[in-house]
C-alpha cells in the first residue's frame, strides 16, 4: 500500500490533540449550547459511566476543552424534551450520548441486536428465549411512557454484577440495543425508557434505513476526524466496530480517497488520515483528562503517542494500587506530564487531592502554575470551596504553595 505522508511522533501528537478539540481558540468565559454542541459534534459521542468520585463521566471531556460550563447544558442536550435535545443514547463506544444526526449511523447495529448479533451472549440468548416479557415490557411502555426498570420489576431489585437484573430489566435492555426504546432522560443515574418516536425527532426517524457499509464507513471517517492520524484498530476501536467489517470499510475508504495511507514515527502499524489533514505548529493546551476520555481511552494508541501507561485502578484491590482510585492525567504542553488521584468530597466541600505523580518528563515551573490552576478551577466548577492537598510527595509540596 502507497504511503502518502510521514509524520513525526510530535507532529502525530498535534494532529490527535488538535482533532480532539484541543488547543484552539480560547473559549469564551460564557459558554453557550451551541459551543457545546459543536464540541460533542467533533469528538462524535461521550462515554457514560457509572462512577462518580469525581463527576460523572460524560461531563468531564467538555470540562477539559471548554473549562467551566454550566453541566445543565449537558443535561439539557441529553435529557431535555423539545428542540434543546441535540443528543442521544446508545452503545457508541461503550454507554455514550451521541449527536442526534448520528442515530441514522446506528440503526444497522440495533437491527444486528435484533439477531443476537454484537450483543453480550445472555441478552441474546434472553432475547430468543423470552420475548413473551419483552413484548409484555414493552406494551407497559407504549402504554404508561417512560420508565425506569425498578418501575416494572416483578421482583425486589438485587445490587451486584448486570447479570443479576430482573427479567424486566434485561427486557428493556434488548429493547435498547434493538432500537425498540431508547432512553428519555434520567432519574438519578437510572435510564428511563420510552418509544423512539416520543424522543427522536421525526425527521431523523423518517430518514430511509442506511445500508450497512455506508453507515460503518461513516462512522470510521468520523473516528479518523475526532483522531487526527490512527491505525485499523484505533479507528476500529472508537465506534468499537467489528474487525472483518473495519478492514473491510477502510479497504474501500482508501480506494476512493477519502482516507489516506500514512505513517508515525516508531509504530509498527500502518497509520490513516483524512486528506485535508493539517498539523498544527503548536498545541497549547493543560487539561485534566477524565479515565474515559476519547482522547486516551484506548490504552495502547495512548502508550504509542504520549509514552504513557495508564490503567484506571478502581477495581484494582486498595493494597496493589499504584497510583490511586480515581486518577486523572494531566496533558500540559502536548505531553501527559502527571497523574492525579481526585474525589469530590461533597459534603465537606472540598476537592481533595489525595495523591500527585509526576511522570518522568516532569513538571516544570509553569507546568505546575498550570496544575494549580487547572485544579482551583475544577474545584469552582464543581461548587467546592476548598482543595485539600493530602500528598506528601515533593511534587506536591510545590503544587501547596501554588495553591495556597
Amino acid at each position: 500500500m502507497p504511503v502518502a505522508h510521514s509524520f513525526s511522533l510530535k507532529q502525530a501528537r498535534r494532529l490527535a490533540l488538535a482533532a480532539q478539540g484541543f488547543g484552539g481558540r480560547r473559549p469564551p468565559a460564557s459558554i453557550k449550547a451551541a459551543r457545546l454542541n459543536q464540541q460533542i459534534e467533533r469528538l462524535g459521542l461521550l462515554q457514560i459511566d457509572s462512577v462518580n468520585a469525581l463527576v460523572r463521566a460524560h461531563y468531564l471531556p467538555l470540562f477539559s476543552r471548554l473549562g467551566s460550563y454550566p453541566q445543565q447544558l449537558l443535561d439539557q442536550a441529553a435529557w431535555s424534551q423539545g428542540r434543546q435535545r441535540t443528543l442521544f443514547e446508545y452503545w457508541g463506544h461503550e454507554a455514550s450520548l451521541l449527536p442526534m444526526s448520528m442515530y441514522p449511523l446506528m440503526r444497522w447495529r440495533m437491527q444486528r441486536a435484533r439477531q443476537g448479533q454484537g450483543i453480550y451472549s445472555q441478552l441474546a440468548r434472553f432475547g430468543r428465549e423470552q420475548q413473551a416479557t419483552i413484548s409484555r415490557v414493552l406494551a407497559a411502555v407504549q402504554t404508561q411512557g417512560a420508565l425506569g426498570a425498578g418501575s416494572l420489576s416483578s421482583r425486589e431489585e438485587r445490587a451486584g454484577p448486570w447479570w443479576d437484573w430482573s427479567d424486566e430489566k434485561h427486557a428493556l435492555e434488548w429493547l435498547f440495543a434493538a432500537g425498540e426504546v431508547t432512553v428519555a432522560g434520567r432519574r438519578g443515574f437510572e435510564r428511563l425508557y420510552d418509544l423512539p418516536e416520543r424522543v427522536i425527532p421525526r425527521a431523523i426517524l423518517q430518514q430511509p434505513l442506511m445500508d450497512e457499509a455506508q453507515a460503518q464507513r461513516q462512522l470510521l471517517v468520523q473516528g479518523a476526524t475526532a483522531l487526527g492520524v490512527a491505525t485499523e484498530k484505533d479507528l476500529r476501536d472508537y465506534f468499537r466496530l467489528d474487525p472483518a467489517d473495519s478492514r473491510a470499510r477502510l479497504a474501500e475508504l482508501l480506494e476512493s480517497g477519502e482516507l489516506l495511507a500514512c505513517e508515525v514515527q516508531g509504530w509498527r502499524q500502518p497509520a490513516y488520515c483524512l486528506p485535508q489533514f493539517k498539523v498544527p505548529r503548536k498545541v497549547g493546551a493543560s487539561a485534566l483528562l477524565s479515565p474515559f476520555d476519547s482522547l486516551i481511552w484506548e490504552r495502547s494508541r495512548t502508550e504509542r503517542l504520549f509514552d504513557f501507561r495508564y490503567r484506571l485502578e478502581i477495581y484494582t484491590p486498595l493494597h496493589k494500587r499504584v497510583y490511586g482510585y480515581y486518577v486523572l492525567p494531566f496533558l500540559h504542553d502536548e505531553r501527559i506530564v502527571a497523574r492525579v488521584d481526585l474525589r469530590a468530597e461533597r459534603a465537606q466541600g472540598r476537592l481533595a487531592v489525595h495523591a500527585v505523580h509526576e511522570e518522568a518528563v516532569g513538571l516544570d515551573e509553569p507546568g505546575m502554575q498550570a496544575l494549580a490552576g487547572q485544579l482551583r478551577q475544577m474545584a469552582d466548577w464543581l461548587g467546592l470551596a476548598d482543595i485539600q492537598l493530602n500528598c506528601p510527595r515533593e511534587g506536591a509540596q510545590r503544587l501547596r504553595k501554588l495553591l495556597a
